[in-house]
């Protein structure tokens, strides 16, 4: 496996972000990993590591820069009431985000692939979970002919009242999208995915909504205590078939 980290410059700073690719010769189909709100960790450079291992080139940004390099928060601990102020940190840096930052963060990446020997030009898969399954919903719609495959994994927001919101962009989308969705989820509720699903149906694009029993929001992270084996290693093959049919 081959790993390192990269500065990005974008106009708001500087963007750390972290790459890993097969050991031997590329080049390799991208994709995008964007990370959930409790921000890069080790956690979730093994899943990068994970998608790496079946020949992707993974690009994982922090895209908390604008205010902190790195953040250190234990996501089992958080909603622990000695821990309220690394709560309130954690939605701090989530609220400051928007769609289009992500989406102008997303094309600093594009730029810096475009030089890259081991990342193959052309079609790009995307993937987030958590607060970015609404920028991978995004993505798809705003880079059309760029990302040919993405998957939001208990995604949050996918529908605002925000002129940015992902699902004006539906129509746009040529690629095909895949939601996970767990049965035990606070922040996609119903109304909200009702939404997507008509959004999918009177754009007709290539969208498929999928349920995982019993899950809970949070359930492909390892460490996490509402972690579901199952129901991961479903989402895995799901993404794995994904890429596969549209990248490769």
């Amino acid at each position: 496996m081959q790993e390192k980290v990269v500065d990005l410059k974008t106009k708001d700073g500087v963007m750390n972000t972290y790459v890993f690719h097969p050991d031997r010769p590329g080049p390799f189909p991208v994709v995008i990993f964007y990370m959930d709100s409790v921000g890069v960790r080790e956690e979730l450079s093994d899943m990068c590591r994970r998608l790496a291992t079946v020949g992707y080139y993974v690009i994982m940004p922090n895209m908390y820069y604008r205010m902190v390099r790195c953040v250190d928060l234990d996501a089992n601990r958080l909603w622990d009431p000695a821990c309220a102020d690394k709560l309130e940190f954690m939605w701090k840096l989530n609220r400051h985000l928007t769609n289009t930052m992500v989406m102008e963060d997303t094309q600093v990446m594009f730029d810096f692939l475009a030089n890259e020997p081991a990342a193959r030009q052309g079609k790009t898969g995307c993937v987030g979970y958590c607060m970015s399954g609404r920028y991978v919903y995004r993505a798809m719609g705003v880079f059309p002919d760029r990302m040919a495959a993405g998957a939001s994994v208990y995604g949050a927001r996918l529908v605002t009242d925000q002129p940015d919101s992902a699902h004006l962009v539906t129509d746009k989308i040529k690629g095909e999208i895949y939601f996970a969705l767990a049965e035990h989820d606070h922040y996609a509720p119903a109304e909200m995915l009702e939404q997507v699903s008509q959004a999918i149906k009177t754009t007709g694009i290539n969208g498929r909504m999928e349920y995982y029993p019993e899950a809970e929001h949070g359930f492909a992270f390892p460490t996490r205590r509402l972690y579901h084996k199952a129901s991961t290693e479903r989402h895995w093959e799901r993404l794995f078939d994904l890429f596969q049919r549209n990248l490769n």
